[in-house]
């Protein structure tokens, strides 16, 4: 059965994300390092990790499978997540598959490799409407073809 995973700790689409799970009948894991005030529903899990670098990932890196969904804007993470067969989803709405992940871990190396040598980068662009709607859009259809594909 499709399951959400939400990397929650800086994540814009919560709400929406139950949203769209509650409409679909679906489980949302919501996990972050910090314990976190959301709407309560019974497909409602909060997964609260330990503090410690990489948690809330490896949490969901080691669940997330084959027709399941991963909301994240972390790189490492989504390349994990697309390894096992989920998709993947940023919050702007852009998917991340086998076919995009290898350009997005290049360029998320790059921009590290030139913050480390003393280069400014500009960092994300600022979260809008369009990112907003981009993203349900995104996730109704993903959801939809993840479902398709759940054992």
């Amino acid at each position: 059965m499709t399951e959400i995973y939400v990397d929650a700790d800086a994540c814009p689409v919560k709400d929406e994300v139950l949203r769209v799970a509650e409409r679909h009948g679906l489980v949302v894991h919501v996990v972050g390092n910090t314990w976190m005030r959301l709407t309560e529903g019974p497909g409602v899990r909060r997964v609260v990790v330990p503090g410690t670098p990489d948690a809330a990932d490896d949490w969901i890196a080691e669940r997330a499978g084959a027709g399941d969904v991963v909301i994240t804007a972390d790189i490492p993470l989504a390349a994990r997540c697309v390894a096992r067969k989920a998709k993947v989803v940023r919050p702007n709405g852009k998917p991340l598959d086998e076919a995009s992940i290898s350009m997005a871990v290049a360029v998320r190396d790059l921009h590290t490799h030139l913050r480390e040598i003393g280069e400014t980068t500009r960092g994300p662009a600022p979260f809008t409407k369009q990112d907003r709607s981009r993203f349900l859009d995104t996730l109704e259809t993903t959801v939809r073809a993840a479902r398709a594909l759940a054992p």
